[in-house]
């Protein structure tokens, strides 16, 4: 990927996708609204109800996310979201695009619209053109990753969990759970096929019968592909003879002349002839020179009546041969009564019935033999599953180790993360048991293990599943340290976090700014927040205001200038605009804000380097 440096005080930072640009109107409170969106980090605030959360509801229809009509303004017909990506040559994003016919502008950027009507009706654009849904949701992957609250709910269930380790893995985890459900996907067909033939022998067998009796009835008649067609036209051909024979006769008589050679009638070639000497000793060499073109008509009219005088040869009025034929059509017509409505759909047919009798074959031998190639990929899932369980063992440790590093910089420096990863044992009457070390575990489609985060909320704490362990903000603080250290293993620039600094406040929150903003080093961050401390640390500050008018509520996005951002800290902090304390306190923020961004980040070692392919 092609990427930018973006160069701020005392570090640099590179980015490749970035959405530029978002146009909101007619959602919900808010009426028309231009943001233009910093390549770092963007805040968004407001007062509760201005619309705040209509920001992030327009990425997720941008994105392509469940139209809800309900969120159409009042008293407009649609609601439109427009965005603008500068792709700077990502090339899954631009493939998507002109997969869909679309078109990267010359710039590089693309333009994406989602419009919902009042009427739950929804259209997506894409560069220009009218594109599914679907093509803006396979986009947004490439280029959006949006948390939020529910997020935060989502990553509490051990599936999800399982899928932080994987994400956070990469290659050691996914290339050996692409060979785990490939074996696994063989493994279940054949398990299948065998029950299948075990739980259903009489009745396969009575079907084999009678596949094998049609299959007898076809071969014995031995149709040949497209016969049926050549024997109709044959008919047609035998049926006519006596006039089609008085037809060519007749074309061959005026093409080449009487076949007694009488002189009254000479046929075209004659007269061609006659023309042609006529012409050729002809003094005008006008009249010359249509010698030859007379030549090349006679020619080609000497070769159609050769042809005719063939094809009279070929017409025979055998009876025996028209008996003969018809009865040949007969037979094929039995068939295609039974099997198909031509000779090729019974072909079909038959081809179709010798591949479903191979599998019909409920013998002692066959069904051993199913049942040898049955716990031969038994063994081979397990080891598949072993290694794929030792890849997220590995990686669960690295990623409690960083998580617990985050954690320490959001005020929970006594906290620590463990996840384990446990097999997840079952008795034989699993269908999807497998044998691993000994012991039976269930084959499920993404392995073996149940993966479960703990949190050991100071020394000599218990670990305990991390819902029970942790208060509202502190779960807030474990769920943003999760999302930052995933962040990186994330190929998608531009990251969407929907309030979730929710219940924290003070110096964790101070933290929880400070890591956005680092996290805006490497990634485009856009934070929808109602935290100040959190609010001081963006490159760009939005502000939903929200206004009355005639009775109406209208909500609109300006951005704010240096000194506009002291009011509004100041609001944030004190719920007013003029104190002076609030004043002091926002000015205080935003220098210590800027004075950290200003510090180049101090390089970190990385527990056991970088992560390796497992083997």
């Amino acid at each position: 990927m092609t990427c930018r440096v973006r160069e701020w005080s005392g570090w640099a930072a590179t980015v490749g996708v970035v959405l530029a640009e978002m146009r909101i109107q007619g959602l919900g409170v808010i009426e028309d609204a231009l943001l233009e969106l910093h390549a770092g980090f963007t805040v968004v605030t407001g007062e509760t109800g201005a619309g705040k959360t209509m920001v992030v509801s327009g990425l997720h229809l941008l994105s392509g996310g469940r139209a809800e009509v309900s969120k159409v303004r009042t008293g407009m017909l649609k609601a439109f979201v427009e965005g603008r990506f500068e792709l700077g040559g990502a090339e899954g994003a631009t493939r998507i695009v002109t997969d869909a016919g679309a078109e990267v502008d010359e710039d590089g950027s693309v333009i994406a619209l989602r419009a919902v009507s009042v009427d739950g009706r929804s259209r997506a654009h894409l560069g220009g053109r009218s594109v599914p849904v679907g093509v803006l949701a396979d986009l947004s992957e490439q280029l959006i990753a949006v948390h939020g609250q529910n997020d935060q709910l989502r990553l509490l269930r051990p599936a999800e969990q399982r899928a932080v380790i994987d994400r956070f893995a990469g290659e050691a985890v996914t290339e050996p759970l692409e060979l785990y459900r490939a074996v696994r996907d063989e493994w279940l067909a054949v398990v299948a096929e065998l029950t299948e033939r075990s739980t259903r022998s009489r009745e396969m067998a009575q079907q084999a019968d009678l596949l094998r009796h049609g299959l007898t009835e076809i071969d014995a008649v031995a149709p040949e592909p497209g016969e049926d067609t050549e024997l109709t036209e044959q008919i047609k051909r035998l049926a006519a003879v006596d006039e089609l024979r008085a037809a060519a006769s007749a074309a061959q008589a005026a093409v080449s002349g009487s076949p007694d050679g009488d002189p009254d009638a000479p046929g075209a070639v004659g007269l061609i002839g006659e023309a042609t000497r006529q012409l050729s000793g002809s003094e005008d060499a006008v009249l010359r020179e249509l010698g030859p073109r007379l030549d090349e008509a006679s020619v080609l009219l000497s070769e159609v009546g050769a042809e005719l005088g063939s094809y009279l040869e070929t017409l025979d009025a055998d009876p025996a041969l028209l008996e003969k034929v018809l009865a040949r059509q007969a037979d094929l017509k039995r068939l295609t009564r039974k099997y198909a409505a031509d000779v090729d759909g019974v072909l079909a047919w038959a081809d179709d019935a010798r591949r479903r009798m191979s599998t019909m074959d409920t013998s002692e031998e066959a069904l051993a033999e199913l049942a040898k190639r049955r716990d031969e990929l038994a063994v081979t899932l397990a080891e598949h599953a072993l290694t794929l369980s030792e890849a997220r063992v590995e990686a669960a440790a690295e990623l409690a180790e960083a998580i617990t590093a985050e954690m320490s910089g959001l005020a929970m420096g006594q906290a620590e993360i463990e996840i384990t990863v446990e097999r997840r044992t079952v008795d034989e009457s699993d269908t999807h048991a497998v044998k691993a070390d000994g012991r039976l575990v269930h084959a499920g489609p993404d392995g073996i293990d149940d993966v479960e985060l703990l949190l050991r909320a100071h020394n000599g704490a218990p670990p305990l599943p991390v819902h029970k362990a942790a208060s509202g903000g502190e779960l807030s603080r474990v769920m943003l340290a999760i999302e930052v250290v995933l962040a990186h293993a994330d190929t998608v620039q531009t990251l969407v976090f929907d309030e979730v600094d929710a219940g924290v406040g003070g110096r964790a929150a101070v933290e929880i700014g400070r890591r956005l903003a680092r996290l805006a080093r490497s990634h485009q961050v856009l934070v929808v927040t109602h935290l100040p401390q959190v609010a001081a640390f963006a490159d760009q500050h939005l502000v939903v205001d929200k206004g009355t008018s005639g009775g109406v509520t209208r909500s609109g996005v300006r951005v704010l200038k240096q000194s506009e951002r002291v009011v509004e800290l100041a609001r944030m902090l004190a719920g007013m605009e003029s104190t002076e304390t609030g004043r002091a306190h926002a000015e205080e923020l935003l220098a210590v804000a800027e004075a950290d961004k200003s510090t180049p980040d101090k390089p970190k070692a990385r527990r056991g380097g970088k992560r390796k392919k497992a083997k």
